[in-house]
């Protein structure tokens, strides 16, 4: 519990030493003070706009992972969508998404839609690669066993498959919790009228360098509890797991 805090100490040290015995001017690198002032100064501004960024986390990071969940479901149970959906699913991930933002927005307009939608992008794939993952590498002896014993595809799926390709579902899982916010984020860069992208695209364009590494800490910090949340939640549902 104690390193990362000692951690961060020491970043924030080195921070107050770069800025402190260099020449970079404050509007490339502001002190920490200064970001802390920041922080403090415009508290209500940052806490408004972030939880607008929250909220279009929360909902791409649930949607992202129910359509990433059904599309594996779908694959591991029919040849025919494995034939026809992954190959599309792989080809989508030549398409780099931040390409995909301002049509978002086009298609979607300014409002909560386009970045939820770029969030559902961003984590769609690990999802469903990590589930698809875990559903075909059931144990093939446990499989044969249930086949003799005359069990359906369903029971199979329900009683076998299912439970056994948990652990990487929420491999999968952790993996969106970690870059949801990058969707989120970048829909907000492309336009928007609130959010922590929306304060760092402003504050960038006013020099207000100092207001942008405020924003910029807060969604750092907003990661790190999503993400140690997720994981928690994880470890004490699939205590039974190797691993947990």
């Amino acid at each position: 519990m104690i390193r990362p805090f000692v951690t961060i100490a020491v970043f924030i040290a080195l921070w107050w030493a770069v800025t402190a015995f260099t020449a970079i001017p404050p509007f490339m690198l502001p002190t920490p003070q200064a970001v802390a002032e920041a922080l403090w100064g415009q508290a209500g501004y940052l806490a408004a706009n972030a939880w607008v960024t929250f909220c279009e986390i929360m909902l791409g990071l649930f949607a992202g992972t129910l359509l990433g969940g059904l599309a594996a479901l779908g694959i591991a149970a029919s040849r025919t969508l494995q034939r026809w959906l992954w190959p599309i699913l792989v080809l989508s991930q030549a398409i780099p998404v931040f390409a995909l933002a301002p049509l978002l927005v086009l298609w979607l307009g300014f409002g909560i839609g386009s970045k939820v939608s770029m969030a559902v992008l961003v984590i769609f794939f690990p999802v469903t690669a990590n589930f698809l993952d875990g559903l075909r590498r059931t144990e093939p002896g446990l499989l044969d066993l249930a086949r003799t014993m005359n069990a359906s595809r369903l029971n199979l799926l329900l009683h076998l498959r299912l439970p056994a390709a948990l652990p990487a579902f929420a491999s999968g899982l952790r993996i969106a919790a970690a870059i949801a916010p990058i969707g989120a984020v970048l829909g907000e860069w492309v336009g928007a009228s609130s959010g922590l992208g929306f304060v760092m695209i402003n504050a960038n364009a006013r020099i207000q360098t100092a207001l942008m590494f405020a924003a910029l800490v807060i969604l750092a910090a907003m990661t790190i509890g999503l993400y140690m949340a997720v994981d928690a939640a994880l470890r004490r549902l699939l205590r039974w797991a190797p691993g947990g």
